[in-house]
């Protein structure tokens, strides 16, 4: 077991009617917040309302601010930043999924040094030395953004979908309600799914780590949700389901899975490229790629993928390639189960040898960095995976 630190400080309020508990926590960090949202559907539910009345309770001002995208973007954020400051919020609170909360974690960030071009910030160009205080409520199971210590932004104008990680993203408070997720339409339930098996898959398949406990909560944590994501995709009513599906997308993105062996996210780098140039969702651009980069590399890492051929999909196979290949199948066959896209033909975009070449360097950063710990994978490499990701069956 490798030496880690773990820091998980988010104060996790979690249970049925908790959105009215947003304004008594918030007060604990600022007299003024702003609300940061999506496409409107937190109004129309009646969300946004009911946070807002529990901040008038707690004598906490605040403005809202609409409009984040599925894929967030810098050019939004930035508007963000300039609300923020006009405002003089002294707290951040994320109101949806994944999008919403990395949105505001980077209006946070660019309100706290003003000074600073934002993506600046975020491409380390400007050192991050501050933040706003940030906070989440939580309407979908997904990105696991409410405890994580990352977020992501996309900027347009150079079509670049990129990542940062800092202590400053940690959430001060995230309630979660598994109810809030009941009205989500199928195919954001399935892709959230696949967006919290990701996340602990990408710091499961890691050659040479022998983390017993670790592996056990990641095998349980991913036996949980191809149990309940199953359920809920097709009966998101269910609570039980949902309280499981919520739990699990905080517990798979916090770091925890990590411990004592660290985290590889080529998976998703190569999903980052898909989303940055055609704005496909998020699940759906790792379940299209991950099967073609799993037959890749698997060989590299043979015993990890063996054991979770048999530690989560209860595979008897005592050859571990027999194994390995079949949790391989179990997997994609999953992904299908609920209807997520395998391959880059049922995403629907460009296939081409240029298209191919543009994504590859996309993921690369223009060939200067290497993916995964298994294997390193130059550009070249991640070309041939995307080959191999337009047709697999």
């Amino acid at each position: 077991m490798d030496n880690f630190r773990f820091h998980a400080p988010t104060e996790v309020i979690f249970g049925k009617g908790v959105e009215n508990e947003t304004g008594a926590a918030a007060a604990r960090y600022g007299k003024k917040a702003l609300l940061v949202y999506g496409k409107g559907s937190v109004v129309k539910s009646g969300l946004l309302g009911r946070i807002e009345k529990s901040l008038d309770n707690a004598g906490v001002s605040y403005e809202e601010f609409g409009g984040a995208q599925p894929n967030p973007t810098l050019a939004h954020a930035e508007e963000g930043v300039k609300k923020a400051i006009e405002f003089g919020a002294d707290i951040i609170i994320g109101v949806g999924g994944g999008s919403a909360i990395d949105t505001a974690k980077a209006i946070a960030h660019g309100a706290a040094n003003p000074a600073e071009k934002l993506w600046d910030i975020w491409t380390k160009k400007a050192p991050l030395t501050k933040s706003t205080p940030v906070a989440a409520v939580l309407t979908m199971p997904a990105a696991g953004s409410e405890m994580s210590d990352s977020a992501v932004l996309t900027n347009e104008e150079i079509g670049k979908k990129s990542g940062i990680n800092t202590e400053f993203n940690r959430c001060r408070f995230a309630i979660v309600n598994p109810e809030l997720g009941m009205t989500l339409p199928k195919n954001q339930i399935a892709a959230g799914v696949t967006d919290i098996m990701m996340h602990t898959m990408e710091r499961y398949f890691i050659p040479e780590s022998d983390c017993d406990l670790t592996d056990e909560i990641a095998e349980g944590l991913i036996r949980t949700v191809v149990k309940n994501g199953s359920v809920i995709v097709e009966d998101p009513s269910d609570y039980h389901a949902m309280s499981e599906i919520f739990w699990a997308s905080s517990l798979s993105h916090n770091n925890l899975t990590e411990c004592g062996r660290g985290k590889d996210f080529s998976v998703h780098k190569f999903g980052h490229a898909l989303s940055a140039r055609y704005g496909v969702t998020h699940g759906a651009s790792l379940a299209a790629v991950w099967g073609a980069w799993a037959d890749e590399l698997y060989k590299g890492a043979l015993p990890r993928f063996a054991r979770f051929a048999r530690k989560v999909w209860g595979v008897d196979e005592v050859d571990d390639e027999k194994a390995a290949r079949l949790g391989i199948d179990k997997t994609v066959a999953f992904f299908k189960s609920i209807g997520m896209p395998t391959n880059l033909n049922e995403l629907g975009v460009d296939t081409s040898e240029e298209a191919l070449e543009a994504l590859s360097q996309d993921a690369t950063m223009k060939d200067t960095m290497k993916l995964s710990r298994i294997r390193p994978l130059d550009a070249a490499e991640v070309k041939k995976i995307y080959k191999k990701a337009v047709d697999r069956a």
